[in-house]
């Protein structure tokens, strides 16, 4: 059973769509209890950070995601802003993250950027796997792309993390990998065979 956190930041539907399609079997909930019999766990979202860090620590989520994912080593992927909430802070918001990864969120750094590029860095994109062992990226179609929207992106503060790279005027962290922590900036629900067969190797761990 996957667990699909709401912490009412959106996108979820999308999420269940998707698993329902390669037939995985999955519950979305807001309730701490239920999440603490989880056996792996999906935070998606969309939308500003301190949002949906607010949110998670008004529904008791905060507590019981760390107790998961920190303690029981329960595998956990974060999507879009859930990926971000998993770092320590995000240059767009106040509120401290999950804590999960040594990581930071920032804004794209327009100085470093072709005048001509824009932000939100928006659409399909490569990206370059630099940990050839996850699991995630077993038996990947040749050259992966993904589906990208977002405005801000990881820093992490161990390059041992990095799991793939991606472009948008330099190169930047489009996912990372820590044990059982997983986490992606680009939408896999939206991103056809390539996202389908990500999700797939994440049901599989």
């Amino acid at each position: 059973m996957i667990t699909i956190v709401d912490y009412k930041a959106g996108n979820i539907l999308s999420i269940l769509n998707m698993l329902r399609k390669i037939g995985v079997e999955s519950c979305i909930t807001s309730d701490p209890l239920q999440i603490a019999t989880a056996e792996k766990i999906i935070l998606p979202g969309v939308g500003h950070y301190d949002h949906g860090m607010r949110h998670m620590n008004e529904l008791g989520l905060t507590d019981a995601i760390r107790q998961k994912v920190i303690h029981d080593k329960v595998p956990v992927l974060g999507i879009c802003l859930g990926a971000q909430l998993m770092g320590q802070s995000s240059e767009e918001g106040n509120y401290s993250g999950l804590g999960l990864v040594n990581m930071q969120v920032i804004k794209f750094d327009r100085s470093r950027m072709d005048s001509r590029l824009k932000v939100p860095h928006m659409g399909w994109d490569d990206v370059e796997i630099k940990q050839q062992d996850c699991p995630l990226f077993t038996d990947m179609h040749a050259d992966p792309r993904y589906y990208f929207v977002h405005s801000y992106h990881f820093q992490m503060d161990n390059a041992n993390d990095v799991l793939t790279t991606s472009n948008h005027g330099y190169p930047f962290t489009s996912s990372f990998w820590k044990e059982n922590i997983f986490g992606v900036q680009f939408h896999p629900e939206k991103s056809h065979k390539y996202g389908m067969k990500l999700l797939e190797n994440f049901v599989r761990l």
